[in-house]
C-alpha cells in the first residue's frame, strides 16, 4: 500500500476517534440545558440530514430489499442505533464522561466475544487476556478502587445505562457484517438514524417530563454548538472518516485507533473544565494497555515468522 495514503488514512482516523472522544465532554456539556432525550433528537435529526444531503450529492439510491431484509435492518437499527444513544446519553447525566469513555472503550472487544459467542466458540487467549485487563481497568474506576462497591454490585447508574449502551453498539457492530453484504453502509446508516430518531421520538412521546420543543427554543448558542458538533463531526464526519480509514488500513488496523476515544475524551473534558482523576487516566491506561498488549505480540510473532521464512529461502 502507498505509504502516503496509509499516512493519510492514519490521520483520518485520529481526526475521527477526536470527534468521537470529544462527544462525551462536550454532551455531557449540553446536557446542563437539555434532557438526554432532546439531544439524541437533535443528533438524530442532524445526522439523518446531512447523511441525506451526502446520499442525494453522491447519488446514492435506496436499495431494493425485501420485506424480511428491510424488517431486519430496521430491527438491528432499532436496537444498536437507538440503545446506544438512549443508554449513553441518559448514563452521561449521572456520571463522568471519562467513565463514558472508558466503558465504550470495551466496545471492540465486546463485539468479538458476542461473536464468539453467536458462533459458539471459544474466544482466542488474546482475547481472553484483553477481557480481563480492560475489565480490571474500567472495575478500577468504576469503582473508584473501593473492593467493597464491586463485592456489593454496587456501580453507578450512569454508568450502568452507558455498559448497556454499549453492548447494544457491539451487538450492532457484530450483526452489521451480515448486513452490509446486500445494504450499502450509506443507505443503511441513514436507516439507522431515522431507526434511533423515531425510537427516541416515541420514548420522549410517553415522557411528560421532557419537552424537546421548549428546550430547544430556550438554549444557549454554546449549547447549540454542541448539538451541531454532536451531529454533524460527531455522527456524520466521524463515521465517512472511519469508513475511509478502513478502506485503507484494513478493519484490524482501524479498530486500535479505537483506543484513543477515551484519551481525546479525557483531553476534550479537561479542556471544558470538567474534572478528570488521577484513577481514570489510570484506567485509561490500563485498557489500552489490555487492548494493545495481545495484538502487539501478534505482530511480533508475524514479523518472527516472516524473518524464519526469509533465512530459509
Amino acid at each position: 500500500m502507498n505509504r502516503s495514503a496509509n499516512m493519510n488514512a492514519v490521520l483520518l482516523l485520529l481526526l475521527c476517534t477526536f470527534f468521537w472522544g470529544a462527544c462525551f465532554p462536550v454532551g455531557k456539556h449540553a446536557l446542563g440545558e437539555v434532557h438526554a432525550l432532546t439531544l439524541v433528537i437533535w443528533r438524530f435529526a442532524i445526522a439523518a440530514l446531512c447523511l441525506f444531503i451526502y446520499a442525494k450529492w453522491k447519488n446514492l439510491p435506496m436499495p431494493s430489499l425485501t420485506t424480511k431484509q428491510w424488517a431486519w435492518a430496521l430491527g438491528v437499527s432499532i436496537v444498536g442505533v437507538g440503545g446506544l444513544n438512549l443508554g449513553l446519553f441518559t448514563g452521561l447525566a449521572h456520571t463522568d464522561a471519562s467513565n463514558g469513555a472508558l466503558i465504550m472503550a470495551l466496545s471492540p472487544l465486546a463485539t468479538s466475544l458476542i461473536g464468539s459467542l453467536l458462533q459458539r466458540k471459544l474466544p482466542a487467549r488474546g482475547a481472553v487476556f484483553s477481557l480481563v485487563v480492560c475489565l480490571s481497568g474500567v472495575l478500577l474506576v468504576l469503582t473508584n478502587g473501593e473492593m467493597k462497591r464491586l463485592l456489593g454490585f454496587q456501580f453507578n447508574h450512569g454508568d450502568q445505562m452507558i455498559f448497556l449502551g454499549m453492548l447494544c453498539w457491539s451487538l450492532y457492530t457484530y450483526l452489521t457484517q451480515g448486513v452490509s453484504r446486500w445494504m450499502p453502509m450509506i443507505p443503511y446508516t441513514l436507516v439507522g438514524m431515522l431507526s434511533g430518531l423515531g425510537v427516541i421520538s416515541l420514548v420522549t412521546a410517553f415522557s411528560p417530563e421532557v419537552h424537546p420543543w421548549q428546550e430547544s427554543l430556550a438554549i444557549s448558542g454554546y449549547v447549540l454548538g454542541d448539538l451541531l458538533f454532536i451531529g454533524v463531526f460527531g455522527t456524520v464526519g466521524g463515521y465517512l472518516l472511519w469508513i475511509s480509514g478502513v478502506t485503507q488500513l484494513g478493519a484490524a488496523n482501524a479498530s486500535l485507533f479505537f483506543n484513543f476515544v477515551p484519551v481525546f475524551a479525557a483531553l476534550t473534558a479537561f479542556a471544558y473544565g470538567q474534572s478528570v482523576t488521577q484513577l481514570q487516566l489510570l484506567g485509561v491506561a490500563i485498557v489500552i494497555a489490555g487492548l494493545l498488549l495481545p495484538r502487539l505480540a501478534k505482530w511480533q510473532q508475524q514479523r518472527v515468522n516472516r524473518q524464519e521464512a526469509a533465512s530459509i529461502r
